[in-house]
């Protein structure tokens, strides 16, 4: 995929992360949704293959889970530099997109969780900041279920999906009511989708 972008284009980048790094609460992958109708279908710096495959590849990879930020990053600057053929280009414009995704994702939260984190230590037993952390629960778990959507749906929503959404609702029911790591659902993913009947 090759794009073109000019500076503002590289700013523009760098400040829509800036502004979800204030909206990830429960994390930065909780605000995918908005990160692919931005990247993919507004801007379309990014293909969707490109989109979900960042995320897949950075959730099986060991480390932490805004990974998939970096990944995004690359991949638009790659896509700038006209894709992986471009050689030093590809990697340097790559570079540039990892570096203004990550800064753009990680400035305002971490400053931010920074100085809640000394507040709200200090006044952890008032009863608003109770209120608040039960009160932020439910919203998490809402924008993790919109990311889940988002994945799922990537791959087709029609009946001829029908495994892949039947799967998706046993790892559902499997993540909410038992205790079974999610190592061995992502090995059962694989193993179903190697296979081919995901």
């Amino acid at each position: 995929m090759s794009i073109t972008m000019a500076p503002s284009d590289w700013f523009d980048l760098l400040t829509h992360f800036l502004s979800l790094s204030l909206l990830a609460i429960g994390g930065a992958i909780t605000t995918a949704p908005d990160m692919h109708r931005y990247l993919v279908d507004q801007r379309q710096w990014l293909s969707d293959g490109q989109f979900t495959g960042s995320i897949a590849l950075a959730q099986a990879a060991p480390g932490p889970n805004v990974l998939f930020i970096a990944l995004l990053g690359w991949n638009v600057g790659v896509n700038a530099a006209g894709g992986l053929g471009a050689g030093w280009a590809a990697a340097g414009l790559g570079g540039l997109g990892v570096l203004l995704a990550m800064l753009g994702i990680m400035l305002p939260s971490t400053t931010l969780t920074f100085a809640v984190a000394r507040w709200g230590h200090k006044n952890r037993e008032l009863r608003a900041v109770r209120a608040f952390k039960q009160g932020m629960a439910p919203i998490v778990i809402a924008l993790l279920a919109a990311t889940g959507w988002i994945l799922a749906a990537s791959h087709g929503s029609g009946l001829d999906h029908w495994p892949l959404w039947l799967l998706t609702v046993v790892v559902t029911v499997l993540v909410w009511k038992t205790r079974l790591h999610m190592l061995w659902l992502l090995g059962g993913g694989a193993l179903l989708g190697a296979l081919g009947w995901v």
